[in-house]
């Protein structure tokens, strides 16, 4: 099935019960229960377009953030690229250091144990 850009979703619960809240509070007397479901289908409408809006201010809004923050990182040429794809020495003589520790540890400890 073919992606369709203007496809209808149906409204979030949520949204069904604040259109329907607003509806029933500014309904006028004698107002039929089809006019008040039209204009809570309108409210509904509203609030979908609202938070579309919503939504798309807030995509620019980071873009524009992401594009602010890379306008004020240095732009050293390309250099600094190359030291970014070197990898951080690590700790390797960690381990080692722990292990040797631990044997000389227990060869004391045996050392002092034995009877003599």
């Amino acid at each position: 099935m073919a992606y369709n850009k203007h496809r209808k979703t149906a409204p979030s619960p949520e949204t069904r019960e604040e259109a329907d809240r607003i509806a029933r509070a500014t309904q006028r007397p004698g107002q039929t229960k089809e006019q008040t479901r039209l204009i809570s289908q309108g409210i509904q409408k509203g609030i979908e377009e609202y938070k579309k809006q919503h939504k798309a201010r807030a995509r620019a809004a980071d873009k524009a953030k992401k594009q602010q923050l890379r306008q004020q990182q240095p732009d050293d040429g390309g250099q600094n690229d190359e030291q970014d794809a070197l990898p951080e020495p690590t700790r390797a003589w960690l381990p080692w250091l722990l292990l040797a520790l631990s044997w000389t540890g227990f060869a004391l400890y045996w050392w002092w144990q034995q009877p003599g």
